[in-house]
């Protein structure tokens, strides 16, 4: 998953890779406090579009390039910040749908996820079994 960030008037989009369970340590309990929530309740808040989660997720990526950065300064329009899928994430996806939609509903979901399956970016780490980014 990536956390992608284009602020207006950006030439182009900066994209984080979003892997919860890769995160250090400082950084999830930084989320934690930020957020005052323990960090399996924070991905799956961001995932929910929490607008606190996510601006605590912007400010950690942002802190590591830009370590003088400070909370206060980080702003954001919500259309200027969204979580993508990798492909591997989108067909791990696609595997399961069938267990989790309603038969109507299936064929439209299924066109939906091909559609973004097919504009998602590769991930280079995924080996064919991409997990949701969920700590648990």
């Amino acid at each position: 998953m990536y956390l992608v960030y284009t602020p207006e008037g950006a030439d182009e989009p900066k994209r984080w890779k979003y892997s919860p369970k890769r995160l250090m340590s400082a950084e999830r309990e930084m989320l934690e406090r930020r957020t005052a929530r323990n960090f399996s309740e924070f991905t799956q808040d961001v995932l929910k579009g929490n607008s606190q989660c996510r601006r605590a997720l912007l400010f950690m990526y942002l802190k590591r390039e830009h370590p003088g950065v400070r909370y206060e300064d980080v702003d954001f329009a919500w259309d200027e910040l969204t979580l993508e899928h990798s492909k591997g994430e989108l067909l791990a996806m696609r595997e399961q749908v069938a267990d989790n939609v309603p038969p109507d509903q299936l064929a439209a979901v299924l066109e939906k996820l091909d559609e973004e399956i097919s504009e998602a970016p590769e991930d280079p780490d995924d080996e064919g079994k991409a997990s949701l980014p969920i700590a648990g």
